[in-house]
């Protein structure tokens, strides 16, 4: 038998950060039978395997389903390999063609790498829902779909606004948030875990467990976490995302780089400190106790350790210092060659060498960083595209939150006046 925390806290730890709970009440007789019987909770949190790369933003759930493996209880990691050739409607204006097979197999793998980070891979139940659909036959299916109306399902915000709009909704559509809400029925789910924009396929499947004779499960959302811009959904093509498998310097620059009301939203949502050891920080913080610099620095050192080792999220940290605060640079910085163009004057175009050196996206964007001020070469910012260097000794660039040391191969040639 496991041994629990009381209920309370129990319930104090699993709602830090919850954006909803449906029903809190029933979680707390859960747990409390939980506790009577011994018998963990079974939670799961569903993810279809349709990008091989997960960013900070796709951990929030991992997180929370890491508090309930904290607090002693099974949790079930379940990669929708069939529903992942569906392809999730939620949020989308327009069908999106299915993965093929092969793609599902190999994200599935990557997904499985990652998620360990976060969870326990010992504790930790990994399912794939392929286990049970495969084996569904066409009368299963039937059997199904009777349990819901088109009506119920049009009710969906995405699936309704498309309906008003007379755009297409596929029949496989239609079928996911069942499908979705299936896999909790063969897994006789105590809780679900998913995003706000989750909550409609996580309430069907309260709806069909208790369709198939099962007590229903309790439904816990999370937020959706704000990038880096503290303003829009974490996202890599919005360019605010922190990948977990980005270099330990880069996430804990990026993370340093949060305005401080952002660093609290973190801290609650991306670590597993508690609720009221946050409102003590944020307390200290307002009253001047502890400086807001020095809890982020706690929070980006916490959030790269995660994804790395403890030993290189102090390096980072340390470089860092280096970086931003005594104007120096990290002392294993990497060597890279560039080919430079001098003009007639012997004067580099910085726009150019800046796109060469990987440190803007083209010469367009180069442009505009010089125009920004944020290039430095050697400590010093400079925003002409144009400048005199001296190109006899490696030269450090330094972009934003970018730096490279930089040798010269020097070309000949007019191409830069």
């Amino acid at each position: 038998m496991a041994n629990f925390l009381p209920v309370d806290e129990q319930l104090a730890y699993i709602k830090k950060g919850a954006a909803e709970i449906v029903k809190e009440s029933e979680l707390r007789s859960k747990l409390d039978r939980s506790l009577a019987s011994g018998k963990p909770l079974r939670v799961k949190a569903g993810f279809d395997p349709t990008a091989p790369d997960l960013h900070l933003g796709h951990t929030v759930l991992l997180r929370k389903l890491k508090h309930f493996q904290d607090l002693g209880h099974t949790v079930i990691f379940l990669i929708g390999d069939f529903t992942g050739m569906v392809g999730d409607p939620t949020g989308r204006s327009a069908t999106r063609p299915p993965l093929t097979r092969d793609q599902i197999v190999i994200n599935a793998e990557t997904y499985k790498a990652q998620v360990f980070k976060i969870l326990s891979a010992d504790k930790t139940v990994v399912d794939f829902n392929s286990r049970w659909f495969s084996k569904f036959s066409a009368e299963d299916f039937i059997r199904l779909t009777a349990k819901y109306t088109v009506s119920q399902l049009l009710e969906r915000e995405d699936f309704h606004k498309r309906f008003r709009e007379e755009k297409p909704i596929a029949m496989h559509e239609l079928i996911y948030p069942l499908a979705q809400g299936y896999d909790s029925v063969a897994l006789e789910a105590d809780v679900e875990l998913g995003g706000t924009d989750q909550k409609f396929n996580l309430l069907v499947g309260r709806e069909l467990q208790r369709a198939y004779g099962q007590e229903s499960q309790v439904v816990l959302t999370m937020p959706i976490l704000e990038g880096l811009d503290g303003v829009n959904k974490m996202s890599k093509s919005l360019g605010n995302a922190i990948g977990i498998h980005e270099p330990p310097l880069e996430m804990y620059g990026k993370v340093m780089s949060i305005s401080d009301e952002m660093m609290w939203r973190y801290y609650e949502l991306l670590t597993d400190v508690k609720a009221d050891q946050i409102a003590a920080m944020k307390a200290d913080a307002a009253s001047g106790k502890a400086h807001p610099m020095a809890l982020k620095k706690d929070l980006a050192r916490g959030i790269a350790a995660d994804f790395h080792s403890s030993d290189e999220a102090t390096l980072a940290a340390d470089d860092w210092a280096k970086q931003f605060q005594k104007g120096g640079v990290p002392d294993d910085l990497e060597e890279i060659f560039v080919d430079v163009e001098l003009n007639s004057a012997g004067h580099v175009r910085l726009a150019k060498l800046l796109e060469r050196a990987g440190l803007a996206e083209s010469v367009g964007d180069a442009t505009r960083k010089l125009k920004q001020n944020a290039v430095r070469v050697n400590g010093a910012i400079i925003a002409e595209p144009v400048a005199p260097l001296d190109l006899a000794h490696p030269i450090t660039i330094q972009v934003g939150r970018k730096i490279k040391k930089v040798r010269a191969k020097i070309r000949g040639g007019s191409s830069l006046d």
